[in-house]
């Protein structure tokens, strides 16, 4: 077999192979002899076809089995001879395939070339502060108390600022059309309110009714709006206001199993500080990365970067399924969020190269039991049993993926041990 590479870039070499005629016209008969064993032709008794019939009669058929056979085995001889390992499937072109005749064609292979992770002991990562204030604790206190805000009838007074009116509400647009809407709650200070609409309930007593015009201004930020007059006509229903809740042990009963406000605010601190130490360790964790990807000083392979976008594309899809919307019915121009991935996906991809050639020379493996604690895990939250997990992941080569992700993650370990340190 005669082989011919050529380097097109440090990850893309093209590789023109010849395969002798001897071993092509071998292949053929091969093939021709499982056909003739299997022919029915009219004229001829099973299996006594001659195996010019059968060529002429399944000559393509022939030369795509031959093709499919022998072109791979030559392709991965060829790669073991030079050492090369692909990091996806090699593009077969040029195909030329005739009886009594070498074969030849040209594969368009990429590569990761081999590179030096470098020192891992020059990295320099800052530690982001985990520290929470008890000013914090005090506001997550005061969103609990405000979610837990109940709505009462207010009587003897009228609407005030902050207060909802419950509306029998008329609004008549420039041209005359009239909307009309029962039971509407209208907060006063809404962001959404019409400009002026506030004002003009302020004053009114349960039962009032007043009929105003809303000038809505030129920089308006609903353009059909802009520069518009709307009357409405509005009849007060119910004036309701928000209570919120005594800040009291009573309070944390109701927020969770507390004993008393003093046992909540020891779980909001805890929950704080595990919130703010899991995202400084992410942080650090992110920075790592970053400065591990910037080593990659060659070009990185088009389809591992296409394969991150693609990975990224389909998580995006199936969080908008959770949330039962329809991808193709979002709204959303693919092509151009595509193409905003692609910076992030090749710096994602330049960091798992890294690792992985870390992983390499560092010698590190994955301990069975330590897949199993992860399929665990996964079982765990996802309500199946783990026996059902492993199968699926078996089933779909997702064993593999996971055992290469914990040997990543044993080398972000190795490499946060290793980098120095710094504060804030």
């Amino acid at each position: 077999m005669k082989t011919e590479f050529q380097d097109v870039s440090e990850t893309q070499k093209t590789i023109t192979i010849e395969i002798p005629s001897d071993v092509v016209d071998a292949e053929i008969d091969r093939v021709v002899k499982g056909y003739s064993k299997q022919a029915r032709l009219p004229g001829f008794r099973p299996g006594k076809v001659p195996s010019t019939v059968i060529k002429q009669r399944f000559r393509e058929q022939i030369h795509h089995d031959v093709i499919h056979d022998l072109i791979p085995r030559a392709v991965e001889e060829a790669l073991q001879e030079r050492g090369i390992e692909p990091v996806d499937t090699p593009n077969i072109k040029d195909v030329v395939l005739r009886e009594g005749e070498p074969l030849t064609f040209t594969a368009a292979i990429e590569t990761v070339p081999p590179f030096d992770p470098g020192d891992l002991s020059t990295i320099l990562l800052r530690q982001h502060g985990s520290t929470i204030t008890e000013d914090g604790i005090e506001k997550t206190i005061a969103r609990l108390r405000d979610r837990a805000a109940k709505s009462e009838t207010v009587e003897g007074r009228p609407i005030a600022a902050g207060d909802t009116a419950v509306l029998v509400l008329d609004r008549t647009d420039p041209d005359g059309k009239v909307d009309h809407h029962e039971d509407v709650s209208v907060e006063l200070g809404a962001a959404g309110n019409p400009p002026g609409f506030d004002e003009n309930l302020v004053g009114l007593n349960t039962g009032e009714e007043k009929t105003f015009v809303v000038h809505f201004p030129a920089d308006y930020a609903v353009k059909e709006m802009a520069d518009t007059d709307v009357t409405y006509k509005a009849q007060v229903k119910e004036i309701r206001r928000r209570v919120l809740p005594e800040l009291d042990d009573e309070f944390a009963k109701d927020v969770g199993d507390f004993d008393s406000l003093a046992a909540l605010r020891d779980r909001v601190r805890t929950d704080m500080q595990a919130d703010a130490e899991e995202h400084a360790r992410q942080h650090l964790r992110n920075d790592l990365l970053k400065q591990l990807g910037q080593r990659i000083t060659f070009e990185l392979p088009p389809s591992l970067v296409d394969r991150e976008i693609d990975r990224r594309l389909e998580e995006f899809a199936r969080r908008l399924m959770d949330q039962n919307v329809d991808p193709r019915k979002a709204g959303i121009d693919w092509a151009q969020f595509r193409e905003a991935q692609r910076e992030g996906a090749r710096d994602s991809v330049a960091s798992v190269l890294v690792l992985d050639e870390i992983a390499r020379r560092e010698s590190l493996t994955v301990a069975p039991e330590d897949v199993d604690k992860e399929v665990e895990r996964f079982a765990e939250r996802s309500g199946r049993t783990p026996a059902a997990v492993r199968a699926q992941l078996e089933k779909d080569g997702g064993i593999a993926r996971l055992t290469a992700g914990l040997r990543r993650e044993k080398a972000v370990d190795l490499a946060m041990s290793r980098a120095k340190m710094t504060s804030e």
